[in-house]
């Protein structure tokens, strides 16, 4: 299954004692599923925890004098609020092209530390993006890879409970905030963060203890290890945006339903790379949106499948879609042109030659339960 020329995590050989199913994936063997299955691990991390290695995810700190020098040069790559990050807040951003489209998402936190910002991007986007860092930071300003640290995922409504075992504190985490902590002796940075639409944690560790650490928390009987399957039905249905499928280098954030993510400074005062474009849009509005779509019957549409309108015109395409366990039927993410976005418009979807209903849906599917 795997390609020869696939990265390992720290982690493999702990996947592979499970009985994972390795596939080649952004350059690294990764577990998609575990014997259970995927839908029992989706099912599992909605009521218990599920534990997800993410190790294969770019960790790096950018660096320099003051926070304010790291910041300002932060705010010229992406078009979030990094000045008024407190410190271990953490925000979700993008990166951008001179053009307006997205050449990464990415997560960004203030350290204690003056002058260090913490980040986190895709695995298949980090030689990109780290490139692109070096080629537009001033020269004060630097960037560290931290390729000597794992990434795990603790997500479900239950991971609280487990983590707090080990590490009473992070009951006390807020959203979007990290913390240093102790995990049973184990030296961690978490994050009350993580792409399922569940409360979770993201604990980033050190090669050397990562296995230790995966294994402490898979003692706990609420606990289940879940595969790269399972972490696109629980984000599908969450209406979490994937790299390379609802976001590329032709789609804006704001066409992607991401304004939020653009706090009010920065709309106003741009000065970011995209910013024209970003600002254009905010104005006059965009000719397409991203969407959620509820097919009917029981066959799903997968990325790439046409919609069309009443009439059978093109209006867009899916950019993912699968089966929602949590939902009990197929369900889909796209693009759309404006008219047609609107909650409630019929549409068709053209799977295998056959002009399928469906429905726009507002998004996510499963209200998130982040705790806020």
């Amino acid at each position: 299954m795997s390609d020869d020329a696939s990265k390992r995590t720290s982690l493999y050989d702990e996947h592979v004692k499970l009985g994972a199913r390795m596939v080649p994936f952004a350059g690294y063997d990764m577990p998609v599923q575990y014997p259970t299955g995927i839908i029992a691990e989706h099912n599992w991390t909605r009521e218990n925890a599920g534990l997800f290695d993410v190790s294969h995810m770019g960790q790096c700190v950018i660096a320099g004098e003051s926070f304010e020098a790291v910041a300002k040069a932060m705010e010229k790559l992406v078009p979030a609020d990094i000045l008024g990050l407190k410190p271990r807040q953490q925000r979700y951003s993008q990166l951008l092209s001179e053009e307006g489209g997205t050449l990464d998402d990415l997560m960004i936190t203030r350290h204690d530390e003056d002058g260090f910002l913490y980040v986190v991007v895709n695995a298949g986007r980090k030689d990109h993006d780290y490139d692109w860092f070096e080629q537009h930071l001033p020269r004060r300003v630097s960037l560290k890879r931290l390729d000597g640290l794992s990434l795990m995922a603790l997500q479900g409504p239950k991971a609280e409970a487990v983590l707090a075992k080990h590490a009473p504190l992070v009951r006390n985490l807020p959203f979007m905030q990290s913390a240093d902590l102790e995990i049973n002796g184990i030296r961690a940075q978490v994050s009350r963060s993580g792409y399922t639409g569940e409360d979770g944690f993201e604990i980033s560790v050190a090669n050397a203890e990562a296995a230790k650490l995966w294994n402490l928390l898979l003692s706990d009987p609420l606990v289940k290890p879940v595969g790269l399957g399972a972490r696109d039905s629980l984000r599908l249905e969450g209406g979490l945006c994937l790299y390379g499928h609802e976001l590329d280098e032709t789609i804006s954030p704001v066409e992607a339903d991401l304004v939020w993510s653009i706090q009010k400074r920065r709309r106003t005062e741009g000065g970011f790379i995209g910013a024209s474009r970003v600002q254009k849009e905010l104005a006059e509005g965009v000719t397409r949106k991203r969407v959620g779509i509820r097919p009917e019957g029981r066959a799903p549409a997968r990325d790439g499948t046409v919609i069309t309108d009443a009439s059978g015109r093109e209006i867009g395409k899916v950019t993912s879609g699968g089966f929602g366990p949590s939902v009990g039927g197929p369900i889909a993410m796209g693009y759309v042109e404006t008219p047609s976005a609107v909650p409630g418009t019929k549409i068709n979807l053209i799977v295998r030659g056959s002009s399928l209903p469906a429905e726009i849906i507002k998004l996510p599917f499963i209200p998130n339960r982040f705790k806020r």
